[in-house]
């Protein structure tokens, strides 16, 4: 019987967040391996659930899970951490040989020691393994050179962002790679870069320059002698030498090899970058336009705090606009933010209990940097567990857990607080809280175009605001020291 391990090292780094992203983290999220793993990740649309699949149906193959850790984005890894996690994955590997190995990576990991990790356990891995086929999988916002393409036989990145095809994409690299006819003929690869780091708040695949450039990345894909093309947006808060975007083709056909696909795609791509330097409303006119809306449920995101671009759900901005201009909910009509990361809050309110009158100070906890807390009196109105499976397409199936949270109301405006920081992404987050949708007037959410995957069907309008915070919209005024020089990061031609 022929056989596979798996693995995943899961983490999208922010190099400029202040805060950390320690081993308890990936613990905390996807820490599994072996028959556990298994279990865990069976009938989820990620990357392992399609690997649980491949396990399920394919007999002929013995499906061995190495290590599998993951953890929300934010910042850098303790590098020792992250040695952690590749000796452990190394040490499985050292009970082959394995016939074809599969790792799920995002392509934007960083740690406090080193910009490109991923590079580093790739390497490893190839040279753990031999020629055995290694397939690997990464995110959209994946940060890459042609190096990474070296070490590996057959990669694919996600198609959609929001991110709704991760089980797609790992189910055609694990078929992939164990077709005699793929993984046995390691098709011609190539990848071509990009020079502007973009930001991705107008890089969803639904609509915009990004939906376009998917489009006929899609179409060249469907001819004969192609495997795979995928374009990466990169991760505009990554400082890695392989910042930017780019695009990988694995495959040929009759007229072009694939370096001539990936350039044609890369020029496409540059062609159309200043479409995504785009400008957001102010918190104030944001707001006035919410409120203009005659019926109906409109979302603020404040994406400059979004826990998925490594946001550390302390700003206070968002919220501190709807107290200025009283915002406060209705009967039937509420105001919700979602939410401050602040365990000590959550462990007051839940010792207080519910119906308890708490002083608070909301925000600023970890840093002053993008504005003072919030003051007040704030009322508990409910305390969970934090645990929840997801119920909208992204990650379906997957359970979460936020730790303990509570439901807090200050001035006629409802907030959640969480024991750790993970963006409201589905809707089972509201269900959690007691929360129905149907009855509430502005959704204030620490979030970015992830949040659409679910909530586009369930909200009038979503609006995207211009506020500070450590994924803002403006990549001019982060000090890059690992990026190449001469990458361009604004529609502006200064740089600074």
């Amino acid at each position: 019987m022929n056989r596979l391990a798996v693995a995943r090292l899961w983490h999208e780094g922010n190099s400029f967040s202040p805060v950390p992203t320690p081993l308890a983290r990936f613990r905390a999220r996807e820490w599994v391996e072996g028959d556990e793993a298994l279990s865990f990740y069976r009938g989820t649309a990620t990357e392992m659930g399609a690997a649980a699949a491949f396990a399920d149906a394919r007999t002929d193959w013995q499906v061995t899970v190495l290590l599998c850790a993951a953890a929300p984005p934010g910042g850098p890894v303790p590098h020792d951490d992250y040695l952690t996690i590749r000796d452990r994955i190394l040490a499985g590997l050292a009970r082959g040989p394995w016939d074809a190995v599969y790792l799920s990576l995002h392509g934007a990991l960083v740690t406090d020691r080193e910009p490109a990790p991923e590079l580093d356990l790739l390497r490893r891995v190839r040279a753990a393994i031999g020629r055995s086929p290694l397939a690997v999988s990464y995110d959209l916002h994946a940060n890459l050179g042609p190096v990474h393409l070296e070490a590996s036989d057959l990669a694919a990145g996600y198609k959609t962002y929001p991110h709704i095809d991760m089980a797609e994409t790992a189910a055609k690299l694990l078929d992939g790679m164990t077709s005699p006819a793929t993984g046995a003929s390691r098709p011609d690869k190539a990848l071509a870069k990009v020079p502007f780091i973009l930001p991705s708040f107008n890089m969803r695949t639904t609509d915009g320059p990004m939906a376009e450039i998917a489009a006929e990345a899609r179409t060249l894909a469907a001819r004969p002698g192609l495997f795979d093309i995928s374009v990466f947006g990169g991760f505009a808060y990554g400082d890695t030498p392989f910042a930017g975007p780019s695009v990988m083709v694995h495959g040929r056909t009759a007229a072009e090899p694939a370096d001539a696909i990936a350039d044609r795609l890369a020029r496409a791509l540059t062609a159309q970058a200043e479409r995504f330097y785009v400008t957001l409303p102010t918190a104030a006119d944001a707001i006035a336009t919410a409120l203009a809306e005659p019926a109906g449920t409109v979302a603020l995101l404040d994406p400059a705090d979004n826990p998925l671009s490594g946001g550390i759900g302390d700003t206070p901005g968002l919220l501190r606009a709807l107290l200025e201009r009283k915002a406060e909910g209705k009967p039937g009509r509420a105001v919700l933010f979602a939410f401050f990361w602040d365990p000590g809050l959550v462990a007051q309110a839940h010792r207080a209990g519910i119906g308890a009158r708490l002083p608070v100070r909301l925000g600023a906890r970890l840093t002053d940097r993008f504005g003072p807390a919030i003051e007040g009196t704030a009322l508990v109105k409910r305390l969970t567990d934090g645990r929840f499976r997801n119920r909208g397409p992204m990650e379906h199936g997957l359970p979460v857990a936020l730790g303990p949270t509570a439901l807090l109301e200050i001035d006629g405006i409802e907030v959640i607080v969480t024991d750790s920081c993970q963006t409201p992404n589905d809707p089972a987050y509201f269900d959690l809280h007691g929360v129905d949708l149907a009855r509430v007037r502005l959704l204030a959410v620490k979030a970015k175009n992830h949040f659409r995957a679910a909530f586009a069907p369930l909200c009038r309008r979503i609006l995207d605001v211009d506020l500070p915070g450590p994924a803002a919209l403006d990549l001019r005024h982060l000090d890059f020291r690992h990026a190449p020089a001469g990458l361009r990061r604004s529609r502006l031609p200064a740089q600074p």
